[in-house]
């Protein structure tokens, strides 16, 4: 567990199933904005726990971490954020992935769950670059990943299908230089 003021982060667990569940049913049709098309599968508790159970694999074979984003106070699940397609050898590199529950936007949670992650990934897995892809008109996702010390690359065209539409993406990227 990584904390900061108001949040902290925890690699999911299957015991976080039915959280998860909740989080998504909660947010379908706010997340679909940003996020591939979903197979009604993935919106049933055991399609959550395979999601799960399939972090909790890649976490072990250091392909990728999946956190669950919680309030300190309640403890409620109100985010994910994920380091995927982890490479080593001569790229050490990560994506950063991340979504928040429709009302808790605009408080700071994202920025300081960002900030933990690339903490975790700098200081614990030792990787050199974190980049990510953010919709150009997601300004608020763009803010939180330049607050965090991310740095604007470029624009990929049509690299990521969302919502069923090919869209291109802002690419940001930091640099861990210690």
């Amino acid at each position: 567990m990584l904390s900061k003021k108001n949040i902290f982060i925890q690699l999911l667990e299957t015991s976080h199933t039915e959280d998860l569940l909740n989080l998504e049913l909660n947010n379908k049709s706010f997340f679909q904005l940003y996020t591939p098309l979903r197979k009604e599968k993935f919106y049933t508790l055991e399609g959550q726990l395979e999601r799960i159970k399939t972090s909790i694999l890649f976490a072990k074979e250091d392909a990728g971490y999946s956190f669950g984003i919680f309030l300190i106070e309640s403890r409620e699940l109100i985010g994910n954020i994920s380091l995927s397609e982890v490479v080593r050898s001569d790229l050490q590199s990560c994506w950063l992935g991340y979504y928040l529950d429709k009302h808790q936007n605009g408080k700071g949670y994202m920025t300081e769950a960002v900030n933990l992650a690339v903490d975790y990934a700098f200081k614990e897995l030792n990787l050199h670059r974190i980049e990510a892809g953010v919709m150009p008109d997601n300004k608020g996702s763009i803010k939180v990943l330049e607050k965090a010390g991310f740095h604007k690359e470029g624009i990929a065209k049509e690299n990521v299908r969302i919502n069923g539409k090919w869209e291109d993406h802002q690419i940001l990227a930091i640099i861990n230089n210690k």
